[in-house]
């Protein structure tokens, strides 16, 4: 049975999980383009992290080598932002929050490349309950396809970077990772910002916010960013990755949720879209209950046979 202290802490991760989902519904709140959003949350998302780092006493020191793949890793962080928010924009955040739902799953397809280790049937079949959700999005959200394109884009870098940090946080501490790679994120956005508004990518979109913006800019960079990290860290200690990953796959349901109380009619999808979220959500939720209950079943093998 679980205390009271657990019990609050459970609740607060829960609270972590719908803040990140508000993030694709705070990008359609402000009137910049998401080049310029992307910028200026990374920007300052680099300074809140900097002084959480001075406030631990943590080294900024890292080897060349490694710095340079933190700042490859930041520069993918960028992209996959510029890519959701965007996906929101030209969509809904119902549509884009559908596709980054397959982020753990194309995590789970791109780990055994990296890794160099065999893709098992489960991943595989778990695949393509994914894909046939996915699918079924499309075929009844026709409309919002870029959109759903312009996510699945972005989860697929999610997953990317994700694989990544996974190996650079084995030596160096998250938080120095974390600070390095939005940093990097802030400049590659910086750059990209000049290129499109010299191109006229944008649509028109203003690069300087509105008085408004700055509260939700600095919400995603400091609550969604900062904040809800730190916290994440910190709940480690008391819980199971399994269970916090289980816990943030969520996220979609928790978006999907608020962007309907928030905008209305305006995020009301047909059936089949909610078909196919269902679809992809059962994919990400069992992908690790089906691989705790695997990994349980092969250690008890080995227990019995003693190999």
């Amino acid at each position: 049975m679980l205390s009271s202290t657990s019990v609050r802490s459970y609740l607060h991760l829960h609270f972590l999980v719908m803040i990140w989902g508000f993030t694709a519904i705070v990008g359609l709140m402000v009137s910049i383009s998401p080049v310029a959003l992307v910028l200026y949350r990374t920007f300052f998302a680099a300074v809140g992290l900097g002084v959480v780092v001075l406030l631990f006493k943590k080294s900024f020191w890292v080897a060349g080598r490694d710095l340079a793949r933190i700042l490859g890793v930041g520069f993918l962080l960028s992209a996959h932002w510029m890519l959701f928010f965007a996906s929101a924009r030209v969509s809904t955040a119902s549509v884009c929050l559908a596709g980054m739902a397959t982020t753990s799953l194309w995590t789970s397809l791109l780990e055994p490349l990296v890794n160099k280790r065999k893709i098992s049937p489960l991943e595989v079949g778990l695949g393509i309950l994914a894909f046939a959700g996915l699918y079924v999005v499309f075929r009844f959200e026709f409309d919002h396809a870029l959109g759903l394109g312009l996510a699945i884009a972005s989860a697929m870098l999610a997953a990317s970077f994700t694989v990544a940090n996974s190996h650079l946080v084995q030596r160096i501490d998250a938080w120095v990772i974390t600070f390095y790679e939005m940093s990097a994120a802030s400049l590659f956005s910086l750059l990209f910002l000049g290129i499109s508004e010299s191109n006229n990518w944008n649509g028109g979109a203003p690069f300087i916010p509105a008085p408004g913006d700055w509260i939700w800019i600095l919400f995603l960079a400091l609550v969604c960013t900062v904040y809800a990290s730190t916290m994440a860290t910190q709940l480690m200690k008391q819980f199971s990755a399994y269970l916090i990953n289980l816990t943030i796959n969520l996220e979609p349901v928790y978006g999907i949720a608020l962007a309907f109380f928030i905008f209305g009619e305006k995020e009301r999808m047909t059936q089949g879209f909610y078909m196919g979220t269902l679809l992809i959500l059962l994919a990400v939720i069992l992908y690790p209950l089906l691989t705790t209950t695997v990994m349980k079943k092969n250690n008890r093998k080995i227990v019995e046979t003693g190999k």
